[in-house]
């Protein structure tokens, strides 16, 4: 049997837009635009900032041929990269799966930058796109946790190869060079969860979309990756989850072990694209179910702050263990403005959670008093994403909804719908806006997917 490289390069040379299901299609086009909007919301923030002027300062003196979302600099292909990978983490508007990856902050600009510089249809960057997540994904799927164990983040480390394989199938590149770009990825992934734990910043999908760019050039220029470098006696699983046998330390639920042979089965034909999450709300994705959920129950019974005595959530152990139950934070599950608690109470309150959280806003006291009597229960069968709330009222009643754990999985018209929530805090018109939404709808109809660029550079 062929490696689990070269089945995802000779699957990924021959994928054409006419493979793409429908759904698969309208979901490129659904993560393109959160993305798009992540980005112009993380302009002003400080993080944005200076990563453009880390870039700026980094390459002074350098040709710029890449552009920078919603600023319109040139930089080189890895500066850009790096900077509007920041942007869309600044925003808050990610895609999730699997709780701790966030497929989109790397592959979109990738896929983008890929696209401006080949000239690409709308057509060729979707491909790219679906290529990229389904790779990630697929590698991602059964071994998060287990990643999360070793004291890697798997956010970057997943997250090089669909960067990569997106921007590499944009490029036209050939289904060798696509295994090398795979083994090349290996080489250079990176993300480590322990400066974080210790007053620092980790490694994020900006240094990963920037090395995967890298990881493209030099299996463009020749330079070979290797042919078992996934499922190798030293490759990437073994280094990664400790073995590369399926033996996993650490799961969501169910059974401990898997098979490598399971990463690439039915590949083409099953899309664990469509599994993706949107994380509309900018707080740890694992809470977005808690808003819709609670703020559900609130507004079918009519119940106010003030009828609640308490609230209780059976919610995903690995939940409450963030990052990993290896390295869980210090202090992590106690209630607090920003917890799990704290959104839940939030969404008694307000029933709901504003898209636009501004720094400074101060919390509700309601939510801050409410969300010393929500308890969360950890379960090893709960579904990821999907807690089972129950809100008990003062006059003795109780109120549950079970939420699928699915409820932030949509097609693009939901999206272009909650997304709109966004246009309080970003800085363009409402009308240029609207006009990145249809772009994005159309966007198999675009003779240059780069178009999309100038959507979001403010009409001064």
């Amino acid at each position: 049997m062929a490696s689990l490289s070269r089945q995802f390069a000779a699957w990924a040379a021959g994928l054409a837009y006419d493979d793409l299901p429908a759904a698969v299609v309208d979901r490129a086009k659904g993560v393109t635009l959160q993305g798009l909007a992540s980005a112009l919301l993380g302009y002003d923030s400080n993080a944005g900032r200076n990563a453009l002027q880390l870039m700026k300062d980094e390459e002074a003196g350098g040709a710029g041929v890449a552009t920078v979302w919603v600023d319109g600099s040139k930089l080189t292909k890895g500066g850009a990269a790096f900077v509007n990978s920041e942007l869309v983490l600044a925003g808050g508007k990610w895609d999730t799966y699997k709780m701790l990856t966030h497929p989109g902050v790397a592959i979109l600009p990738a896929a983008m930058i890929a696209a401006e510089l080949e000239g690409a249809d709308g057509r060729a960057y979707l491909t790219g796109v679906v290529a990229g997540y389904e790779v990630l994904e697929r590698m991602a799927r059964d071994f998060v946790p287990a990643v999360m164990a070793r004291g890697f983040h798997s956010g970057p480390i997943f997250g090089i190869f669909g960067a990569a394989m997106a921007a590499a199938k944009i490029m036209g590149l050939n289904e060798d060079q696509l295994n090398s770009v795979i083994g090349q990825c290996v080489n250079l992934a990176a993300g480590n969860l322990e400066g974080a734990r210790s007053g620092g910043r980790r490694t994020s999908e900006g240094s990963a979309v920037r090395n995967a760019l890298l990881a493209v050039a030099m299996a463009k220029h020749g330079m070979p990756g290797g042919e078992t470098v996934l499922e190798g006696e030293a490759g990437f699983y073994h280094s990664y989850t400790g073995n590369n046998k399926g033996r996993l330390s650490y799961v969501f639920r169910g059974p401990r072990t898997t098979s490598l042979d399971e990463i690439t089965a039915g590949l083409g034909r099953r899309w664990e694209f469509l599994e993706t999450l949107y994380r509309i709300y900018s707080v740890p994705g694992f809470n977005i179910a808690h808003i819709d959920v609670t703020a559900a129950i609130c507004e079918e019974h009519d119940i106010r702050p003030e009828d609640v005595d308490r609230v209780e959530a059976v919610v995903n152990w690995m939940e409450t263990l963030y990052p990993s139950p290896a390295f869980p934070t210090p202090g992590g599950n106690a209630p607090r403005v920003g917890s799990t608690q704290y959104y839940s109470a939030h969404a008694v309150v307000k029933r709901g959670f504003p898209l636009v959280n501004r720094p400074g806003d101060p919390p509700p006291p309601e939510a801050v008093d409410l969300m010393q009597r929500v308890t969360l229960i950890p379960s090893k069968r709960q579904t990821l994403f999907g807690p089972k709330i129950s809100i008990f009222t003062k006059d003795g009643k109780k109120y549950t909804r079970q939420a699928t754990g699915r409820e932030f999985i949509w097609d693009f018209d939901a999206e272009a719908r909650r997304i709109r929530g966004v246009l309080p805090g970003v800085p363009v018109s409402e009308q240029q806006f609207e006009a990145l939404i249809e772009a994005c709808r159309d966007l198999d109809g675009l003779t240059r997917a780069d178009e999309l660029i100038a959507l979001t550079l403010p009409r001064r």
